[in-house]
């Protein structure tokens, strides 16, 4: 494929893997040490995107104001560190998508609200040396949708924002493209439905259903 910006900027989960399922049973197993609450695929589906300290936010009881909290998301992240390869996997045409942009000399990086160590670790077991930086929740930079983490890819990748796109599949990622100031493209197969990215004001015409959507506007 030809090549139409020097850098493409990923979202990772439900962008790139569909980790919804690790998520949902770490979830679980965590919660269910401490006598809490279950809860669906559905249910996390729409707690996931602004990092794993607001996904417990929103399935402990009483959030933060419960005495186990702070026990509970240490707990979690040490469970899905063990646990994030268990059923998670690229979404169909990920790794052909990779291979071509690679092929055609664009650089690549993933952004994400997941913490930076599995981010780090899911890059590098499922992407090998295609995608070069991998940028997580880390101290000193604020999360998506705020601009920080897409610039520090850039500046680490050596490429202009006007000549780099952001890609995801939410409605943090719709608003991160905005606020970094950088083309975006947004996809439906992830963790939202076409109707509620619309509903938040995503561009018809720069969404994509599949690969091959996203292939054509990437050319």
């Amino acid at each position: 494929m030809k090549k139409h910006y020097d850098a493409v900027i990923f979202d990772l989960d439900g962008t790139l893997l569909d980790t919804l399922r690790d998520l949902t049973d770490s979830t679980n197993a965590v919660l269910a040490r401490y006598g809490m609450p279950q809860y669906s695929q559905e249910d996390v589906r729409s707690f996931v995107g602004n990092g794993i300290r607001n996904l417990l936010l929103r399935t402990v009881p009483n959030g933060e104001a419960n005495q186990d909290f702070e026990k509970v998301f240490e707990d979690f992240k040490h469970y899905y560190e063990e646990h994030c390869l268990d059923a998670t996997e690229p979404y169909p045409g990920i790794p052909y998508l990779l291979s071509e942009l690679h092929k055609s000399g664009c650089r690549m990086a993933i952004v994400s609200n997941k913490a930076d160590f599995a981010v780090k670790k899911l890059n590098k077991v499922y992407f090998g040396d295609l995608i070069e930086v991998a940028v997580g929740e880390r101290e000193g930079c604020r999360r998506k949708p705020e601009p920080d983490s897409v610039l520090l890819a850039l500046e680490e990748l050596n490429v202009p924002l006007e000549r780099a796109v952001y890609i995801g599949d939410s409605e943090v990622d719709l608003l991160t493209a905005k606020n970094s100031g950088i083309d975006g493209i947004i996809v439906t197969w992830g963790f939202r439905s076409r109707e509620a990215l619309l509903a938040a004001g995503a561009d018809p015409d720069r969404m994509a259903a599949n690969v091959r959507e996203l292939i054509s506007m990437l050319r």
